[in-house]
């Protein structure tokens, strides 16, 4: 378990291979509940590399001092990740 929010990440081994190897991350919220959106690449055997960016919205809750994951929501594409930016970007700009 991670205790502070540095040391939480998605990387993963497996055999002792890096399955899941973080690219990059940006935490959303902190707190009692903190969100993070991870940037990664996963391992394809058929590929005999990582195949190609994805992300992962990740929404923690700390517990005895402790961060444990609570929920997640995979953006499945670049193309939804695209979209995602975009309905937002509309939204924020109809507010303005």
């Amino acid at each position: 378990m991670s205790t502070t929010i540095d040391e939480l990440t998605v990387d993963y081994e497996e055999d002792g291979k890096l399955v899941v190897k973080q690219l990059d991350k940006a935490v959303l919220s902190k707190g009692a509940w903190t969100t993070i959106l991870f940037r990664y690449k996963q391992w394809e055997e058929k590929l005999a590399d990582y195949g190609p960016d994805k992300y992962v919205v990740k929404r923690y809750k700390k517990m005895n001092g402790e961060y444990r994951a609570q929920s997640k929501f995979n953006i499945s594409s670049a193309d939804q990740a695209q979209k995602i930016v975009d309905t937002l970007q509309g939204w924020l700009q109809e507010q303005a």
